[in-house]
C-alpha cells in the first residue's frame, strides 16, 4: 500500500558494499543494510522495498514505479549522483518525497563528488553517517510521509 511502503533504491557498485573500499564505506554488506533498513522501517510502521541496480535505466523505472506503489523514496544513487540528469528528471516527475543518501561524506572527498543532480529535487540529503544513514534517512522520510498522509484528503 503506498501510504506505508517506501522504496530504498541503491545505485551502481553498492552490490559490492563491504568489499569495495572498506576504508571509505566500511565492512557492512548491502544485505546487512537491507536487514537493518527493513527492521527500522517496521519500527516506524513502514514497509521497506529494498533494491539495487548498476543500471541507470532500471533505477529510473523503479522511481516511476514508486509513483503508484510507494509513499516515498530513499535513494543512494552512487556515482549517478554526479552524472544523471535522467534520475533528476525521474525524481522531479513522480511528486514523491525523496531523500538522497550517501554513506560517505561526499563533500570531504574528490571535488567531482561535490555536485549532485538529485539534491535540487530531493526533500533532503543525508551523507557521511555510514550505513546508519539508511536508518536516519528512513526516520526523516517517515516524518515527511506521516505529515503528507495527515494533510492529504482521503
Amino acid at each position: 500500500m503506498p501510504d506505508t511502503t517506501v522504496f530504498v533504491l541503491n545505485g551502481p557498485n553498492l552490490n559490492l558494499l563491504g568489499l569495495r573500499e572498506p576504508a571509505v564505506y566500511g565492512s557492512t554488506t548491502l544485505a546487512d543494510v537491507e536487514v537493518e533498513a527493513k527492521a527500522a522501517g517496521a519500527r516506524m510502521g513502514l514497509a521497506v522495498d529494498f533494491r539495487q541496480s548498476n543500471h541507470e535505466g532500471v533505477l529510473v523505472d523503479w522511481i516511476h514505479e514508486a509513483r503508484t506503489r510507494a509513499a516515498g523514496i530513499v535513494i543512494n544513487p552512487g556515482a549517478y549522483t554526479h552524472t544523471s540528469i535522467a534520475l533528476h528528471d525521474a525524481v522531479k516527475a513522480v511528486d514523491l518525497p525523496v531523500i538522497e543518501l550517501h554513506i560517505s561524506n561526499v563533500f570531504a572527498r574528490e571535488s567531482f563528488r561535490h555536485h549532485s543532480y538529485l539534491s535540487p529535487v530531493a526533500a533532503g540529503v543525508m551523507c557521511g553517517f555510514g550505513t546508519h544513514g539508511y536508518v536516519l534517512a528512513l526516520e526523516a522520510l517517515a516524518k515527511i510521509v506521516a505529515t503528507r498522509n495527515a494533510t492529504s484528503p482521503r
